[in-house]
């Protein structure tokens, strides 16, 4: 009976650490607005009531729901591994995926230009959001033109990007939970300052990750290119 490599298995088993970090980040903004559902719905009442959203409860649902989706199987869709062995399942839940990108940012920005501010937030935060929510929004179009032109490179490169933004609640909520357990509460400037780095700090990791898919291939391409000059001027390479 074959057996599969241990090499394989390795880097099989490896594939998927950066899927399942990915999915276990995402589980803290999911569980957060799970209770934000039961709370609107009135089933719980275990997380406080907003009344920022109680004239308008919609937009908050719809954002909650697409954002859930979008972290749970987003990162299913950086398995290169799975995407080989499923490539329709890569692509019917790549399109669900893009829709629910699109409505987490769009109703972001609706809540951010239309939902009073928070309290303990101020200027910063609010164009923060608004950069950042455009800038997912405009990823994700992107992505999804260029796979249309088959730039699949280009496509995992902007939808990167859009998830690595969609992703920022969760880090939000690290950061600033570490940041309050070592300095105690921040204040305006320091929260909405920390927030906005936690975008900058997914958006530097996702382009390292880019970068660094991307590396090999330059090297491939480089020697096979000269493998064919050395062919041609009859020389061994």
């Amino acid at each position: 009976m074959s057996q599969i490599p241990r090499s394989q298995t390795s880097a099989g088993s490896a594939g998927w650490l950066a899927p399942a970090g990915l999915l276990l980040l995402g589980m803290l903004p999911v569980i957060a607005g799970a209770f934000r559902l039961e709370q609107l719905s009135g089933i719980s009442d275990a997380m406080p009531a907003n009344a920022r959203f109680a004239p308008m409860p919609l937009p908050v649902v719809l954002h909650i729901v697409s954002a859930t989706v979008f972290a749970t199987l987003g990162p299913l869709q950086f398995a290169a591994g799975f995407r080989r062995r499923w490539p329709a399942w890569h692509r019917v839940a790549g399109r669900l995926l893009v829709g629910c990108g699109l409505l987490v940012a769009l109703t972001g920005l609706w809540m951010t230009l239309f939902y009073a501010p928070a309290d303990g937030t101020g200027v910063l935060l609010f164009v923060s959001r608004i950069v950042f929510g455009s800038a997912m929004l405009a990823s994700i179009v992107i992505g999804l033109a260029v796979i249309v032109r088959r730039d699949v490179q280009g496509h995992r490169a902007w939808m990167a990007r859009g998830y690595a933004i969609g992703l920022g609640a969760a880090t939000q909520m690290l950061v600033l939970m570490v940041a309050e357990i070592v300095a105690g509460r921040p204040n305006e400037l320091t929260h909405d300052s920390l927030t906005a780095l936690s975008w900058v700090i997914n958006l530097a990791v996702a382009e390292w990750a880019i970068r660094r898919r991307r590396a090999p291939r330059r090297r491939m391409t480089k020697r096979s290119t000269a493998q064919l000059t050395a062919s041609f001027s009859g020389e061994h390479p």
